[in-house]
């Protein structure tokens, strides 16, 4: 069984990719990932939430591009 590992999505991505990823993660909608990080932001004043989104496009690795979904919708390398 592979190690599951979060990365930024390749496919589902507005800015960086980093909720794509996170929702590609944790099997969730991005779109719901994204209105969660957006009332975090605006509860937060917005800098806090800027900061953390900066870090993490710089800390979360891209996707490598052999990797594919399998039928499970678990990643795997070709």
């Amino acid at each position: 069984m592979a190690q599951k590992r979060l990365y930024k999505s390749r496919d589902n991505r507005m800015i960086s990719g980093v909720m794509g990823g996170i929702a590609e993660y944790f099997n969730v909608d991005a779109t719901l990932v994204r209105v969660l990080y957006c009332l975090f932001s605006f509860f937060s004043a917005a800098f806090p939430g800027i900061v953390v989104y900066i870090i993490l496009a710089l800390v979360i690795p891209e996707r490598p591009s052999q990797m594919r979904r399998d039928s499970h919708d678990e990643w795997s390398e070709y």
